[in-house]
């Protein structure tokens, strides 16, 4: 039943037009579209349908004004739109003008949907909930929010050892190009304790969706699961709306006080398209070619995510989100990265040398760190990991001089240590992309290797 007299009105009102604004297209520069005749009625945010009688119409948003033109964007190809082609606005009680909406039902688990709400999956109509959801809104108060629960079980005995992760906790995955972060991410949708994964495939391979839903998160991942997808090829709007809707589903799933896990692959690609949209609009590049109000959208997404506000009853929901860093260049300190890192609560790095090596998952575990560590942990626990973690930062110090034969054994009791326990330690770290490894099973056996 809907929870308030506003949310009535918005189911018996739903789908009638109060007012319509009409304008039209006056030039389109590159992506952007200029449209006269809506400019006293309309404001950034406000959603637009573009195209003439008989012709299927292209939703679009307005992302800026000049004198008397609003500027917009569209969702979908400019085939057909030019000069003098008519726009709509249309403003009804349930969804209004400032955003796009999304009627988010339980019943999408298991389904393919595109940022806009719509089946993509080919499983025909695409159920829609009761409540509109807006897809841009502010994170909850910060006072009113809940702390971090329990430690979470990831499934993956590198992280759950070296980074161990608490439900509502964020962290960041950092990879170059092909260094196994898909791989990482389906495991993690298929393994990790909880009740609902979301996610997010932003800017990705058109051949890889089928391949990463079918082969890497398989049937048991999916039936839990809602992938929002926008691919490459889509225009900017479309792969920036697809980070928005799928916190936005996270969202709706979090509020019924659910465990939600959050894969978005990945962050870089979304502020592309935030690059691309503010280029758009005018703004001049400023580092890397990245307008100002990329980094001024990045934490308002990032920080949606976590824990949710306390419910009536003392309980919350949690968002666990991972969020990927394509970082250009294996440079772990360009902008996106290091915008990142500063906002999310922990950081795994993949490294190309490591899987070039035959380890995968290829984690740099003396450069990855869980900001939940140790409170999460017991104290042996910590000790384990404090221990494992000096013998691996030994062995990486003394690596050439081993390979090269130039170290005598013996010189040295921590180094012949790092030596001996080289081999287990890895083997230890390396995990198949199909087997799921338990939290605690992987305590016992690093106690077993460091004992």
């Amino acid at each position: 039943m809907p929870s308030s007299l506003s949310d009535q009105a918005s189911l018996l009102f739903r789908g009638m037009t109060l007012w319509k604004l009409t304008g039209k297209v006056d030039a389109i520069s590159g992506l952007s579209i200029s449209v006269a005749g809506i400019h006293n009625m309309s404001a950034v945010g406000d959603r637009l349908q573009i195209g003439n009688q008989g012709v299927s119409p292209v939703q679009a948003e307005i992302i800026g004004f000049d004198h008397k033109l609003a500027r917009a964007m569209a969702f979908e190809s400019l085939d057909g739109i030019g000069p003098g082609t008519s726009t709509s606005l249309y403003v009804t009680p349930d969804f209004k003008p400032r955003g796009g909406m999304l009627y988010v039902d339980d019943r999408w688990l298991g389904r393919i949907v595109t940022p806009l709400g719509e089946a993509a999956d080919g499983k025909g109509f695409l159920p829609q909930g009761r409540i509109p959801r807006p897809v841009r809104c502010a994170p909850p108060e910060a006072t009113g929010r809940a702390r971090l629960g329990p430690r979470i079980d990831l499934g993956v005995r590198a992280l759950n050892a070296f980074a161990t992760c608490r439900e509502g906790q964020r962290l960041g995955l950092f990879a170059g190009s092909g260094v196994g972060k898909s791989t990482l991410l389906a495991m993690l949708a298929r393994n990790t304790a909880c009740d609902v994964a979301v996610i997010a495939l932003v800017g990705e391979r058109g051949r890889e969706v089928r391949e990463f839903i079918e082969d890497d998160l398989g049937e048991k991942g999916l039936a839990r699961s809602v992938v929002v997808t926008a691919t490459s090829d889509a225009p900017p709007l479309m792969r920036r709306e697809a980070a928005l809707a799928a916190m936005t589903v996270a969202e709706h799933f979090r509020d019924q006080g659910k465990s939600v896990l959050l894969l978005m692959d990945s962050v870089t690609r979304y502020c592309q398209a935030l690059r691309e949209v503010g280029l758009s609009t005018g703004e001049p590049p400023a580092t890397r070619g990245y307008p100002p109000s990329v980094f001024a959208e990045l934490p308002r997404l990032l920080e949606r995510a976590g824990p949710g506000p306390i419910l009536p009853d003392g309980s919350s929901g949690q968002i666990t989100a991972l969020f990927t860093v394509l970082v250009e260049g294996d440079d772990m300190n360009e902008p996106v990265a290091d915008s990142v890192r500063g906002i999310l609560d922990g950081h795994i790095i993949l490294d190309r040398r490591i899987g070039e090596n035959g380890r995968y998952p290829a984690i740099n575990i003396l450069r990855s760190l869980s900001r939940s560590v140790p409170g999460c942990n017991s104290p042996e626990e910590n000790a384990l990991t404090k221990r494992a973690r000096s013998i691996m930062a030994t062995y990486s110090e003394m690596e050439d001089m081993i390979r090269l034969g130039a170290y005598r054994q013996g010189s040295d009791p921590r180094v012949d240590e790092a030596i001996r326990l080289h081999p287990l330690l890895e083997t230890f770290l390396q995990q198949d992309r199909h087997e799921q490894a338990d939290i605690e099973e992987g305590f016992t056996a690093l106690k077993a290797i460091l004992t």
